[in-house]
Order: C-alpha cells, then structure tokens, then sequence
C-alpha cells in the first residue's frame, strides 16, 4: 500500500507526466513513458533502469 499523498505528488522521472498506483501487482505506472515502476518494502523505486516496459492487458 501506497500513501494517497505521496501518490499525489509523484511523477515519472522520464516523462513527467503522473503515476498510477496498480494496487493489485504493488507498482506505479506511467502511461505517458510505457514503464512500471515498482514498490520495494512501501518504497517507490522511482529509477529509470529499475523500471520494466508497461504492456497494456488485452
């Protein structure tokens, strides 16, 4: 679980552009970028190289 305020204010590194908060999978993505950023031990690894392609479920 991520904090509704933290998660207001985070964006992603490369686009800018705001971050979702996938609460079934504990990670953030970025729709802008195409990246999913994860959450270790409550924390958001905001880095891109830690980051993993975002592919849209079918």
């Amino acid at each position: 679980m991520i904090d509704a305020a933290l998660l207001n204010i985070l964006v992603c590194p490369v686009s800018g552009a705001p971050v979702i908060y996938d609460r079934e999978n504990n990670q953030l993505i970025c729709h802008t970028s195409k990246l999913v950023y994860p959450i270790i031990d409550g924390i958001p690894v905001m880095l891109e190289e830690k980051a993993k392609p975002f592919v849209e479920p079918q």
